[in-house]
């Protein structure tokens, strides 16, 4: 850091202050500022330094899928009754084998005993000369080689089968969606500060079906609502200074709008609470949790992540109370059942949950019901580092704010590696470019909104069909 003896405007504050250059992003901070940018780049440090502690990769048994156990499910099935129809085929066919074979020697017995009378005709008689001789012998010549001549019966192999014949069809997946790789900017964008076209730190984002954003202003206390192509917000919970009084909040990381009534939802981090706003009035729904991120499901289920705890609860909407433990609880750690410093989150009409784990540089999927969850995106080096926004659409596929690579992946469940989606081109400012990517959301027409924290903004990547 240089210091500079000239009064110049903090990036942070936008008051005439003595500030000190900061050498790497080249922007100036007073000295209360910059003591909190140096914070952050130290806990960026430290988040480094346990990447490379975590060089050693961790290799979980792979378990098949429920589509798959479905299919492999579908061909016992088919095994067992093929082979019943095979049985059953081969008994009646053997059975038609014996009946023509009891029927050939039914009638040589037939024809054996009728010369058989007549051997004993000629015998009690004695009346036979060299025609009859000649005759029984012929005839029992005649019986013999019938009885020794070859069955005219014989197998025969169909053309067409008799049991359903069973293939694996590979179906290509649904062409992904794409989008632009240059964003709009819809929200901010006027750099950091307390106006109403400016953010400090948004963190995470909510889209209603009009397309206005609610955006959680981290460091300014307040809920901005941005409507659909406005060129400022408007203050619609906070904004009444950083408190722990009824009107105030304190540093929000989350809000998410509940469609059934139109308020929304606020996780109050600094006050360690989880408040609903709803014309103004406010009301707080759990108190004393160490809150992050939340999410509703279509059940009207409320889920809030408590980074202390390293855990998920989850509660009925109404009947607030401490709720049940539904990912992690089993304290700080990175085994399947354990999380660390849980974030964003994410729920699918199945009810599973989806948690960007950060400081496990992954995404864990816990099912409804499970005492463990499953790895979804990252666990590995390289691959993540301090996932933040976590959504998932209606096809299973995991969108993820790969913070510390300013970028957005999407994960495939099951798959190794993830795909770049948008911010491919290094941290910066430019419209293909993000800065500490936090809240991710998308609306109802698919374009992905990006909470670009570092450049106090919020980016909309238009969807190409």
């Amino acid at each position: 850091m240089a210091m500079t003896n000239n009064k110049t405007q903090c990036v942070i504050c936008n008051k005439d202050k003595i500030t000190y250059l900061c050498e790497g992003c080249l922007k100036n901070f007073c000295l209360m500022d910059l003591t909190k940018h140096r914070q952050l780049l130290n806990e960026e440090l430290h988040h480094i330094i346990n990447d490379y502690d975590q060089f050693k990769h961790r290799f979980t048994e792979q378990k098949p899928n429920p589509h798959d156990l479905f299919l492999i499910n579908e061909i016992n099935e088919w095994e067992i009754d093929s082979i019943e129809k095979i049985k059953q085929k081969a008994k009646d066919c053997i059975e038609i084998v014996i009946k023509s074979s009891q029927i050939f020697l039914n009638d040589i017995e037939m024809k054996f005993n009728d010369l058989n009378e007549q051997l004993k005709q000629f015998r009690s008689e004695n009346e036979f000369n060299e025609i009859n001789l000649n005759y029984l012998r012929d005839e029992l010549i005649k019986l013999r080689q019938e009885l020794n001549s070859p069955s005219k019966t014989y197998t025969q192999q169909e053309s067409e089968p008799f049991i359903n014949e069973i293939s694996i069809i590979s179906l290509e997946r649904p062409t992904f969606n794409k989008w632009k790789q240059n964003a709009n900017t819809v929200a901010g964008g006027d750099g950091f500060g307390q106006k109403l076209t400016q953010f400090k730190y948004p963190y995470g984002i909510s889209i209603d079906e009009k397309k206005n954003i609610f955006i959680a202003d981290c460091d300014n206390h307040r809920i901005i609502e941005w409507k659909y192509n406005a060129k400022e917000g408007q203050i619609i919970a906070g904004g009444n200074g950083q408190g722990n009084k009824i009107h105030q909040l304190n540093h929000p990381t989350d809000v998410i709008v509940n469609h059934q009534n139109h308020s929304i939802i606020i996780a109050d981090q600094g006050n360690r609470r989880v408040v609903r706003w709803l014309n103004r009035n406010q009301q707080i729904l759990i108190d004393n949790i160490d809150c992050f991120g939340l999410a509703i499901d279509k059940h009207e289920f409320l889920y809030i992540s408590d980074y202390t705890k390293n855990e998920v609860r989850r509660c009925k909407m109404g009947e607030y109370n401490e709720g049940i433990v539904v990912a992690g609880g089993n304290g700080e750690g990175n085994e399947l059942n354990q999380l660390n410093s849980p974030g964003f989150i994410s729920v699918d009409d199945d009810q599973s949950i989806y948690v960007s784990d950060r400081d496990n540089n992954r995404v864990m999927k816990w099912r409804k019901g499970a005492k463990e969850g499953i790895i979804v995106s990252g666990g590995n080096l390289n691959q993540l580092s301090y996932p933040r926004g976590v959504i998932v659409d209606d096809l299973g596929r995991i969108y993820v704010a790969d913070m510390w690579n300013h970028r957005v992946i999407r994960w495939c469940e099951g798959k190794e590696e993830g795909e770049f989606i948008v911010g491919e081109n290094g941290k910066g400012n430019k419209s293909n470019q993000l800065n500490n990517p936090y809240g991710l959301s998308f609306d109802n027409e698919g374009n992905l909104y990006v909470a670009d924290c570092g450049n106090a903004r919020i980016q909309r990547f238009d969807i190409v069909l």
